[in-house]
């Protein structure tokens, strides 16, 4: 860590503006270029005792194109993971994102630094340690969700998630809505420096007793540009 940045860190205390804590860390998330292509390769989906394999194609618009499932839950089931992983390689800036916030610094615990935002989306929350988002804390289409980043992939031109758990809470009472979600993620690069795209995807939801449910895995190999 430069000096610089630890001046920056130890010069800011709680009550005050930390809009460029929170945008070094907006800044560090691994996005795609504005050029990218798309991809295409094999998928499959396994609960560990059913396993059905197909292709897919993700264009250079982010719709995912199954092809040789016919199971209608799986068959969508793939097709969200893809989408939901390419939406947020989707590059914005920060003031297209966040230009109508404010941020003001919280506590510190061992999640990372609190980020109260204000303005547009007042109510929201983050976390930040070491320009990772370590704590997403949002208000969306009436639900509250909670995303904790345990673990990531430094690509070299930023970082992905690769540990996390999401819960939906109820905005007013702030219980769980649904079980947890827990989520492992792999990401290779589609070709030397190229694009980093997902590989498999490992979910498991634990009830509110905190008992596994079910897990799934997703898996996407053969991977290729779309030229």
């Amino acid at each position: 860590m430069t000096i610089k940045k630890i001046f920056m860190l130890t010069n800011v205390v709680k009550g005050a503006d930390c809009t460029h804590l929170f945008k070094a860390a907006y800044e560090n998330r691994y996005t795609w270029d504005s050029n990218f292509k798309g991809y295409k390769g094999s998928c499959s989906w396994t609960d560990g005792t059913r396993e059905i394999k197909g292709t897919f194609s993700l264009g250079q618009d982010l719709k995912a194109t199954i092809q040789e499932i016919d199971d209608e839950q799986i068959h969508k089931a793939i097709s969200s993971q893809l989408w939901e992983v390419a939406i947020h390689r989707v590059r914005r800036s920060f003031e297209q994102t966040h230009g109508k916030n404010t941020f003001t610094l919280g506590d510190t615990n061992e999640v990372g630094s609190e980020i109260i935002v204000g303005g547009k989306n007042e109510g929201d929350k983050y976390r930040v340690k070491n320009d990772v988002v370590t704590m997403v804390y949002r208000h969306i289409h009436g639900n509250l969700i909670v995303i904790l980043t345990k673990d990531v992939i430094h690509t070299g031109n930023g970082y992905l998630s690769k540990h996390y758990s999401s819960q939906y809470l109820d905005p007013i009472s702030k219980k769980d809505l649904q079980e947890k979600h827990h989520y492992r993620d792999n990401f290779i690069p589609l070709y030397e420096n190229g694009p980093w795209v997902l590989a498999s995807r490992s979910i498991h939801q634990e009830s509110l007793e905190g008992s596994l449910l079910n897990k799934q895995v997703f898996s996407f190999s053969s991977l290729k540009s779309l030229s």
